[in-house]
């Protein structure tokens, strides 16, 4: 196979793939995003990550799977397709002082060569990408024979991916989108990885807490794209419903008992080794 860089890009994914780019560059992911550092890192433990490995990480984001990598003293690339979170893990990055490689990438089109990487690692990322079938196998390409892929993927049942239903249910996603809680299952995980890789996935849990429910809402309303531009989408008059819509969500998983948030927010953490 040969490099992606070289391969033409899929006309009928091109608006979908700039409309998210312009919804993952809305608010300021990294505000959210560091919350979730201990997924990246347990993802690196589960894969029993090795010092002085190749290690991609696709739709970095702020940099959580990258940092994690990189503390374990692996070579490693970080790629996003939006400039200022590559900026900001970059940074994140610098304080510590590794030495990390930051490309601005596309998950559908990375401009790297077959078999580069030992590992392949997304956290909450490639998951979102526009075209689901060319995202994997990109992944599949870049990864060696025997190395593994690994990911963290929100699953349709758990709170966030109640939450996405939400939100769909006021703003309907745009034409040909697909939904990125596929990524969440093994069915649909097998669906894109086909035969190329040997599958093995665990379900964990990842827990938000927050001051309360309306602290949560302000936040992802403030700061994480996809609901930030779900209310702007709306009318003014009709925004109301959305937040008591995610309010009562929220309300409905918090565990705490003293006036704080605590949600336990399911995933799949997933290892999928390239086996040709």
């Amino acid at each position: 196979m040969s490099n992606a860089s070289t391969i033409a890009a899929r006309p009928e994914f091109e608006a979908l793939r700039a409309r998210q780019k312009s919804t993952w560059a809305a608010g300021d992911y990294a505000r959210i995003g560091v919350t979730l550092q201990m997924v990246g890192e347990q993802l690196c433990e589960s894969l029993n990550l090795r010092a002085g490995s190749r290690v991609l990480d696709v739709a970095a984001g702020n940099g959580n799977a990258t940092l994690a990598a990189a503390r374990r003293f692996a070579e490693v690339v970080s790629t996003d397709y939006v400039p200022a979170l590559l900026a900001g893990g970059e940074a994140r990055a610098r304080a510590e002082g590794h030495d990390v490689r930051f490309v601005e990438a596309a998950a559908e089109s990375l401009p790297f060569d077959d078999a580069e990487f030992d590992y392949v690692l997304s956290s909450f990322g490639v998951m979102f990408a526009a075209d689901h079938r060319r995202a994997a196998d990109e992944m599949v390409r870049v990864c060696r024979p025997g190395g593994a892929i690994g990911m963290a993927n929100w699953t349709p049942g758990g709170f966030i991916g109640q939450l996405f239903k939400v939100v769909t249910r006021h703003v309907p996603p745009p034409a040909g989108a697909q939904s990125p809680l596929r990524w969440g299952t093994e069915e649909g995980l097998r669906e894109l990885f086909g035969d190329a890789t040997e599958l093995h996935t665990s379900v964990r849990h990842f827990v938000f807490r927050y001051r309360s429910a309306q602290h949560f809402v302000d936040m992802f309303r403030t700061w994480y794209g996809p609901v930030l531009r779900a209310f702007e989408a709306l009318a003014p008059e009709t925004r109301p419903a959305l937040e008591a819509d995610l309010l009562t969500l929220v309300q409905q998983h918090n565990l705490s008992k003293d006036g704080g948030l605590v949600i336990p927010s399911e995933y799949l953490e997933v290892r999928a080794v390239r086996v040709k």
